[in-house]
């Protein structure tokens, strides 16, 4: 039970993630863009022209509902790499190191919720940094580490959502956009962490049995 209570926090996480999003973006006077305006717009606190790193107008009427969407997106990932324990992984070193990573990109989201950009831009990168570093890195480390009984298109495309990822995320802070936009580009370095959590979690909600036939003592839910 408590295993696919760490599943159903990932999926939920996720859903009301995209809900908020939508949400949010709608309320805009401007149209909000996904190829021209980052995440982190719908947050921000004030309405001003941002210059870095693309110029836009930015003006967010429901930014405390996109960051509380955050922060619980944030702390939902958390609890799932919490109570899902050791149930999807090999075990061993790597795929601690795996669902760390994992754990830090939830921290990420917290603190990019709790410190909009235009608020304290360095606890935000600091936020996005984990997200989109942290997390990518192990997500791309999960490709290895995911137990053989889930199913080897599930392992494999960790690991290519985790490469693309980290991929996209050079190119993001080097600017170049390859025609998707600044927005286009870092949705493809953020975005992948979350389909694979909801492509997880729904999996391991759908099979339980499956799920569980594998969970060392060492499970991480005792360490986080």
């Amino acid at each position: 039970m408590r295993v696919r209570i760490g599943y159903a926090a990932w999926i939920v996480g996720v859903a009301q993630f995209f809900v908020v999003h939508w949400i949010t973006e709608s309320a805009w006077d401007r149209p909000y863009s996904w190829a021209r305006n980052n995440i982190s717009d719908l947050g921000n606190a004030h309405c001003a022209l941002q210059a870095e790193p693309e110029p836009r107008y930015i003006c967010s009427p429901e930014h405390g509902l996109m960051n509380g969407s955050f922060v619980a997106l944030g702390v939902l990932l958390v609890v799932g790499v919490a109570l899902t324990g050791g149930a999807p992984w090999r075990g061993g070193r790597a795929a601690t190191l795996a669902r760390l990573l994992l754990a830090c990109s939830g921290v990420g989201f917290v603190l990019a919720g709790l410190a909009p950009a235009d608020v304290d831009e360095n606890l935000h990168v600091l936020g996005a940094l984990l997200i989109m570093a942290a997390g990518n890195a192990g997500l791309a480390l999960a490709g290895f580490t995911l137990a053989g009984h889930l199913p080897s298109s599930l392992r494999w495309g960790s690991g290519l959502l985790g490469v693309t990822a980290l991929t996209a995320l050079g190119l993001f802070l080097s600017r170049h956009y390859l025609g998707l936009g600044m927005g286009g580009m870092e949705r493809v370095a953020a975005l992948p962490l979350l389909f694979w959590a909801l492509t997880v979690g729904v999996h391991g909600v759908a099979r339980p049995g499956e799920t569980r036939r594998r969970i060392p003592n060492n499970s991480l839910a005792t360490r986080i």
